[in-house]
């Protein structure tokens, strides 16, 4: 929980202040005077601060964002004295409508921009990893109970959604959430069509047995790398790295999916497990715990290709063909978004009670560190930042978008006191959903 928070504060931190940056910059270019920039908010009183010229830098104490604040700008600071006073040429609201909404764009501009640049380094250091679904021989490992229960089973073949046939594994899961109304599958060496619920995400939801994962490859029982501080029974047992587990207590087991429901007879107790290690068959005793485990980590994706499981083609960019490789994955991440959005706002898909705050955004990131799981959830909130702070929301930069699109169009400003209404309720919005979000984290008010 902790490295979640600390991956969260940070990616989020860096976010902000390349957003706020993106403002930043554009007003200065515009010679608009900015009085602040600052990570997080500061009410009362800041953790650092230090002016230098114009502008004061430094970082708050309220870990919700951050701010610039633009003289002449009717903004979250709600400084209605010096709106009193008449325009100065170094200020926001004395510069023409296209500049204003230039600077208005600036933070999102540069959120998309991040996002571009990320996943171009991504492609050239890591690459583009996808796992080829005719490589897939042992079929899906359904995980989730819920899949189960709407027809998936242990071994099916996922051959198509919604009628487009499936060519990369990883296609499965999002195809299935969003918006999948039928599934084609061949189990058993036959073809079966499975009607989807259109309310499966509010199924999702509301279970009880919540897994980050609903299918996976099905695989072979191997024996992964035991971290150093592991204290599970299977390592004391002594089992070692690509082990095969071949059967519990005489049992014969094939797939991981069939560990459990053997194991759950000896809970509390040991088992006898036959193992097959370097072409010869051994006895191992191990005890099983309470929840009927004894801890059996997975392989890698390098070591599953190797032993034939699946296979996975990673595809790595040079420099110059990396950029345009980032931006075609950054819309691609932006569609599933507003895919996902799409759902939200459907009431039919209970989607809206998944709705989450902070805690939610933190168990995205792995519990072990990993630069390449690190940045690229990095660069998908960036992608969330940008779409999300492009809402018509008064307060949100959406909001001063559609009011400047207003006067660009109409040829009329909007009142100066309208605006400062519309900035209270902007704020009263988002205060709400942010309440909405956090309480649906902790308390499931949504569910």
């Amino acid at each position: 929980m902790g490295l979640q928070a600390g991956q969260l504060l940070l990616a989020l931190s860096i976010l902000v202040i390349l957003h706020e940056f993106g403002h930043y910059i554009t007003a200065r270019w515009f010679k608009c005077r900015v009085e602040k920039f600052f990570l997080f908010f500061d009410p009362w009183f800041s953790l650092v601060k230090k002016k230098v010229g114009d502008t004061v830098y430094g970082i708050g104490w309220l870990p919700l964002g951050g701010y610039v604040k633009i003289s002449g700008m009717i903004d979250e600071s709600m400084d209605k004295e010096a709106m009193k006073q008449p325009p100065k040429e170094w200020e926001f609201r004395s510069k023409p409508a296209w500049q204003r909404l230039i600077v208005m764009l600036g933070g999102v501009i540069m959120n998309i921009l991040t996002a571009f640049v990320i996943y171009a380094f991504i492609l050239m250091i890591w690459g583009d990893k996808k796992t080829q679904i005719s490589s897939v021989k042992n079929g899906i490992w359904v995980m989730d109970s819920v899949m189960y229960k709407i027809g998936f089973r242990d071994g099916d073949k996922v051959i198509s959604v919604n009628g487009d046939s499936i060519r990369y594994f990883e296609q499965i899961q999002s195809k299935v959430l969003i918006g999948g109304r039928t599934v084609l599958l061949e189990r058993n060496g036959q073809n079966i069509t499975l009607d989807l619920p259109i309310d499966l995400i509010d199924k999702l939801i509301t279970r009880r047995d919540k897994r980050r994962m609903l299918i996976t490859e099905r695989l072979p029982v191997y024996v992964g790398k035991y971290d150093e501080k592991d204290t599970s029974y299977g390592k004391k047992a002594g089992l070692q790295e690509l082990d095969k587990i071949v059967a519990i207590d005489g049992m014969p087991v094939e797939f991981y999916d069939q560990v459990p429901g053997k194991l759950a007879f000896y809970k509390n107790c040991e088992v006898n497990l036959t193992v097959e290690r370097s072409g010869e068959l051994k006895q191992i005793t191990s005890k099983v715990n309470g929840d009927g485990r004894i801890g059996i980590p997975l392989l890698n994706d390098a070591q599953y290709e190797s032993l034939g499981v699946y296979d996975v083609d990673t595809t790595k960019y040079g420099f110059f063909a990396a950029f345009p490789a980032g931006v075609k994955k950054s819309g691609e991440k932006l569609q599933s978004y507003i895919d996902q959005f799409k759902l939200i706002l459907n009431p039919e898909t209970g989607a809206y009670k998944g709705v989450g705050g902070f805690k939610a955004m933190g168990s995205i990131f792995p519990t072990t560190w990993s630069w390449e799981a690190f940045w690229n959830i990095t660069a998908f909130l960036s992608i969330i930042l940008a779409f999300m702070n492009l809402l018509p929301i008064p307060a949100l930069d959406g909001g001063h978008v559609m009011f400047t699109l207003w006067e660009m169009i109409t040829g009329r400003k909007p009142n100066e006191k309208f605006l400062e209404y519309a900035q209270i309720a902007g704020m009263i919005i988002l205060l709400a959903l942010m309440l909405y979000a956090n309480g649906n984290d902790w308390f499931g008010w949504g569910r």
